[in-house]
C-alpha cells in the first residue's frame, strides 16, 4: 500500500499531578487522544479519560477508534497514565490490525518490572500485558535510533509503516498530534474528574 494512503491511527496519553504511589493518593485522571491520519493528513482526532494507575486504558481506547477504519495503530508507549497498561493482544483481536508500540529511547523492562512489584496487587496482569508485547526491536530511522515492538504484523511491516509516519523527526506523525493534543487538553480532563465533555 502507498504510503499516502495508508491509515494510521496514533496514540499517545496526556500529563498528570505527580504524588508519591507509596503513600497514595486521590484518584486522578488524565486525557487519552487518538489522531487518525491518511498518509500525512490528519483526517479525525479523539480524546478521552484515563484512571491514572488503572486499568481502563484498552477499552477508553477501544471506544475512541469505533467505527473508524485503518490500517495500523501506533502508541506512544505501552502504558498511559503511569501505570495504566494497554493490552495488545486484545486491541489486536478486537481491532484485527497491526499495532505497533513505539518509544524514542530503550525501555527499561527490569526497573518497570520492580516498580510493578512494589506498588501494585495486581502487577502480574500488568506484567502480562508487557510480556504480551514480545521481542524488541530497534529501528535505525534517518532521525536517529528508536525501538519496537509489534504485535499482528512481521518486523518489516510495522518498520514500513515507522518510517513512513516519521515526518518531522523521530515519533511518528500520528503519535506527535496525538501527544500534543493530549498535553494540551490534560488540564480540563483533570478539572472534569476525568469526564471529557466537549470532545
Amino acid at each position: 500500500m502507498s504510503p499516502l494512503a495508508c491509515r494510521v491511527v496514533g496514540v499517545q496519553g496526556g500529563s498528570f499531578r505527580a504524588f508519591d504511589r507509596s503513600m497514595g493518593g486521590p484518584r486522578q485522571y488524565t486525557s487519552l487522544c487518538a489522531s487518525l491520519l491518511r498518509g500525512r493528513v490528519l483526517e479525525d482526532l479523539r480524546v478521552g479519560a484515563v484512571l491514572v494507575d488503572g486499568l481502563d486504558s484498552t477499552e477508553v481506547l477501544l471506544g475512541l477508534v469505533e467505527g473508524w477504519s485503518f490500517d495500523a495503530l501506533v502508541l506512544g508507549g505501552a502504558t498511559f497514565a503511569g501505570f495504566n497498561v494497554v493490552d495488545p493482544l486484545a486491541l489486536v483481536g478486537e481491532l484485527g490490525v497491526p499495532v505497533i508500540v513505539f518509544s524514542s529511547r530503550r525501555p527499561d523492562m527490569e526497573a518497570t518490572r520492580k516498580a510493578l512489584v512494589k506498588h501494585f496487587p495486581d502487577w502480574r496482569e500488568r506484567w502480562r500485558r508487557y510480556e504480551a508485547l514480545g521481542e524488541l526491536f530497534e529501528l535505525q530511522s534517518p532521525f536517529g535510533s528508536v525501538f519496537f515492538e509489534v504485535v499482528g504484523a512481521c518486523r518489516e511491516e510495522a518498520e514500513r509503516i515507522l518510517l513512513d509516519q516519521m515526518v518531522f523527526g523521530r515519533t511518528p506523525e500520528a503519535v506527535r498530534i496525538a501527544d500534543v493534543v493530549a498535553k494540551g487538553v490534560s488540564p480540563v480532563i483533570q478539572g472534569r474528574g476525568g469526564v471529557p465533555r466537549g470532545f
